[in-house]
């Protein structure tokens, strides 16, 4: 299966900008082969935009999700993006998944939030997400999620192969793209695909590198700090047995006693 990332800047509040910028994307990665895109984090209606998060934040069967499911049907390609999700009084920080017919796969609120903005805007969500992509278990996490050892590792005990992080990573933190994300594709066997924002939003800037990694900790595709379309065939991802890989993580150490 071929796997792309959209890294670009954000919409700003502009909903209608970023729905044309969404099927722009799906297109240009259909006619590449690709079967799905992922998005950045909060792409609607933008990251560092908590005036806009509880006023504009739409319910999982609402006028957006729609849309998704009807981008997804007409371009022929599937997305997972971030979105502000409403549910009665609480608002979360969520992504969805849509394969290209337009079948919502799944839906994720994110858990580990970050920073003063995050936890006054949002709710925390509680509990993992594992669908079927593509003949292959994979799951949603959000940008903060994946520096978590302990999520990654609770989704490879499921069987989980492949995981889809929409994120919204600064300017600063490098070394999330650069380190932390093969660091848990290798530890767990899996593929990551992490999409970032390039540009700024008010007063912040992102630090672009959106990265496909895989279980190897082999990097697939790299972005840089400007807008990218990244395609990568997943099937070139080395397999790696989950068996081998529990043998790896197997703690060794010797308990004792007084």
């Amino acid at each position: 299966m071929k796997l792309a990332i959209y890294q670009g800047p954000p919409i700003r509040g502009q909903i209608e900008t970023g729905f044309e910028r969404l099927e722009t994307q799906l297109c240009a990665a259909a006619i590449a082969g690709a079967k799905m895109v992922v998005f950045p984090e909060l792409f609607l209606p933008g990251y560092n935009r908590p005036d806009l998060h509880q006023t504009l934040a739409q319910p999982i069967n609402g006028q957006w999700t729609d849309r998704f499911a009807d981008l997804a049907r007409k371009t022929g390609c599937g997305l997972c993006l971030g979105w502000a999700e409403r549910d009665g009084d609480k608002v979360y920080n969520s992504a969805s998944v849509f394969d290209e017919t337009g079948e919502l796969l799944g839906h994720y609120r994110k858990i580990q939030l970050f920073g003063e903005m995050e936890k006054a805007s949002f709710e925390p969500g509680d509990r993992y997400l594992v669908f079927t992509l593509a003949g292959q278990k994979a799951a949603l996490l959000i940008c903060y999620d994946i520096e978590f050892p302990q999520h990654c590792r609770a989704l490879a005990d499921q069987g989980v192969s492949l995981v889809l992080v929409p994120t919204a990573n600064p300017l600063g933190f490098e070394h999330v793209s650069n380190t932390f994300v093969p660091a848990r594709a290798a530890e767990t066997g899996m593929t990551i695909a992490y999409a970032n924002y390039c540009g700024s939003e008010n007063d912040l800037r992102f630090a672009g590198l959106s990265v496909i990694a895989g279980p190897d900790a082999q990097i697939l595709a790299a972005a840089g700090r400007g807008e990218a379309l990244l395609i990568a065939d997943l099937d070139v991802a080395k397999h790696v047995e989950p068996d081998i890989m529990s043998m790896q993580s197997k703690d060794f150490r010797e308990v004792t006693t007084q």
